[in-house]
């Protein structure tokens, strides 16, 4: 799996921040991709990409803030526009179907493909699939903001070749059937039961996406032992009373809940517009003096989940 970053700035667009929107490839036979808010212009962000908005299944969305949800009438209509017809699901906060669906009829536009709204207020599993479950939980925000848990379900362990040339067991399509973990009769009449000839189960991964908030204890939670830890970074350790005001979070508290939670590592993102360039090393910095492993994302940053 991996994730592009196409827009990781708070509020307002920048030059060089867009507003919140985020990526994540599933390892899926049909090249899967699922976002993460969908703030104004992230359809021209994903032009700058090799993302296609027809491979966009399912959409989350933190809460209901502008610079997280207004750029989602302009994809949905273009996904249509360009090809798009595999369903596709939006998850959000209760108000988000409202939202969508008015945007559309005011504006007369008709997607061609089943679009499905799953509107929540409550915290819990919001989604199970055959590789993925979806958690979300409640955060700290001026509004009903959510963070989400992606796990990837342990995955079947691989075939073990060497015990299978030990056993003298041929090379052909049986194979397949004795990784899938079934019985194969082979043709010399012996019976072998492919759960004796695959490894331990692969362990998922596991991500971690969280709207805004101020520091708290679900975000630790919410990220325990994650691959990677997606927090919000709004401010500098010397502004903690206005991120605290503005029910956001600094750079050291993101770090902190990255440490308290075990992860392996740490995204930061939602960077206000007042730190220009030159000053987000000194955003990195601190917090990397809690987590060492962090990094503060860019427009475009493309990271693969090790």
């Amino acid at each position: 799996m991996k994730l592009t970053f196409l827009g990781t700035g708070s509020g307002v667009p920048a030059k060089h921040r867009n507003v919140s929107s985020l990526a994540l490839h599933i390892d899926d036979k049909e090249g899967s991709v699922w976002l993460f808010d969908c703030g104004e212009a992230t359809q021209h962000q994903i032009l700058h990409t090799s993302l296609k908005p027809r491979k966009i299944t399912k959409i989350f969305i933190t809460h209901l803030h502008g610079d997280h949800i207004f750029g989602l009438p302009g994809l949905l209509s273009s996904r249509s526009f360009q090809g798009g017809e595999a369903p596709l699901t939006v998850y959000g906060p209760k108000g988000i179907g409202d939202f969508i669906e008015t945007s559309l009829r005011v504006s007369m536009t008709h997607v061609k493909y089943p679009l499905n709204i799953e509107e929540f207020d409550e915290e819990g599993l919001f989604c199970d699939e055959k590789d993925f479950r979806i958690e979300g939980k409640k955060l700290v925000h001026g509004i009903p903001s959510y963070g989400f848990r992606i796990v990837q379900k342990d995955m079947p362990g691989a075939l073990l070749m060497d015990k299978v040339k030990e056993n003298l067991i041929p090379s052909g399509p049986h194979l397949q059937s004795l990784k899938e973990g079934k019985q194969v009769t082979l043709a010399d009449g012996r019976i072998v039961d492919g759960k004796d000839f695959i490894g331990p189960p692969k362990k998922g991964k596991v991500v971690t996406v969280l709207g805004d908030t101020r520091y708290n204890e679900t975000s630790i939670e919410l990220g325990l032992a994650a691959d990677v830890l997606i927090h919000e970074a709004t401010f500098g350790a010397k502004d903690e009373m206005l991120a605290k005001d503005y029910f956001h979070s600094t750079t050291i508290q993101a770090a902190k809940v990255a440490k308290e939670a075990g992860a392996s590592q740490l995204l930061l993102n939602h960077i206000s517009a007042r730190y220009q360039k030159e000053e987000v090393n000194m955003l990195l910095d601190e917090a990397r003096e809690v987590f060492p492993n962090t990094i503060v994302v860019n427009d475009f940053d493309v990271i693969t989940i090790r």
